[in-house]
């Protein structure tokens, strides 16, 4: 059966697929471009980036294709409004947030005509977040890779909240790596849409250095692992010779901070500059975050050949969820 599409607002993605929004350069124009090409939608990451460097890719992804562009901002940043305002400036489509909850961001949206996606991990949080008035929720759990709200995984916490959410859609994500995966969260499960980040790290179009792609080939299922992060939330990473540091109780702290990102930080290492060594190649001392299940993944593909196998393995099973109906009024 055909996948139904994905509609939030007063947008529809033609694939209910939705781009991870991965920071520090990671999930940039050149990947949300060619997601957005294909019918899903494209997050940049826009957490830790200068605004005016925000600005201007979020415009040079605008004026690149017709699809739909977001960005995805953590609500941990100290610029997070600043980061909001300037993406609403530059015609972003649609915001997504998580790392803390902002009941601002919302009155922003409306004022603003743009839809806010809140990324959630609980029932309480998901229910507030749609009372307040959020476009879209997405259930992001244990699986996925980056900084986590939860320790129990996809399968343990979507149905609860699936279970609380009916005026808006509900996106499954964390872990998924297939199509036959996806038909399962939506079939059985009633997601209206997954989002996946790791699965795109490997794809030509993103431009992160190659022995990051290399290092997200070679890892085994025990390579992936939780850590600490500054931002006060543990994260899963691929255990690199700087997480096995930190692990040892070596000390790994900067001497100075160049970036002051984030609005509480226990400074025990900079997260944005070792993401950032990771991202531009040095994965020794790099921190290199990871979905649980970036180890079943071993080619690099284009962008359109995820899509097409996503969607080919996903109809081959697909029958029909049980998620949110839209409206009349809320489809175009």
């Amino acid at each position: 059966m055909k996948l139904p599409p994905l509609k939030i607002a007063n947008f529809t993605a033609r694939i209910p697929l939705i781009q991870g929004g991965m920071s520090i350069r990671v999930s940039t124009a050149a990947l949300a471009v060619p997601v957005a090409n294909c019918g899903g939608i494209g997050i940049i990451g826009g957490s830790a980036l200068p605004a005016e460097e925000l600005r201007a890719d979020i415009l040079k992804a605008k004026a690149a294709t017709t699809g739909i562009i977001a960005v995805n901002v953590m609500y941990a940043m100290k610029d997070f409004y600043n980061l909001v305002m300037c993406s609403i400036d530059a015609g972003i489509d649609m915001i997504f947030t998580g790392a803390g909850f902002s009941r601002d961001i919302f009155k922003i949206g409306q004022e603003h005509n743009v839809p806010i996606v809140m990324i959630v991990s609980s029932p309480g949080i998901a229910k507030l977040a749609e009372k307040l008035g959020a476009s879209a929720i997405v259930v992001e759990a244990a699986e996925a890779g980056g900084h986590l709200g939860t320790d129990r995984p996809l399968r343990e916490i979507f149905p609860p909240i699936r279970d609380v959410i009916s005026k808006v859609p509900l996106i499954a994500a964390g872990g998924i790596t297939n199509g036959y995966e996806m038909a399962e969260l939506m079939d059985k499960y009633g997601a209206d849409g997954i989002q996946i980040a790791s699965r795109f790290v490997l794809s030509e179009e993103c431009d992160v250095a190659d022995s990051f792609k290399q290092t997200f080939l070679n890892a085994k299922k025990e390579d992936i692992v939780l850590t600490s992060s500054p931002v006060g939330m543990p994260g899963r990473a691929i255990n690199t010779p700087f997480v096995q540091a930190m692990a040892r109780g070596e000390d790994v702290s900067t001497k100075r901070c160049d970036y002051k990102c984030l609005k509480k930080c226990d400074h025990h290492y900079c997260i944005s500059e070792r993401l950032r060594m990771s991202r531009d190649g040095n994965v020794e001392e790099g921190l290199v975050f990871s979905g649980a299940n970036t180890y079943k993944m071993k080619e690099i593909l284009p962008v359109a050949e995820i899509f097409r196998q996503f969607v080919t393995q996903a109809e081959s099973v697909y029958k029909e969820g049980r998620g949110f109906t839209p409206q009349p009024e809320s489809s175009i």
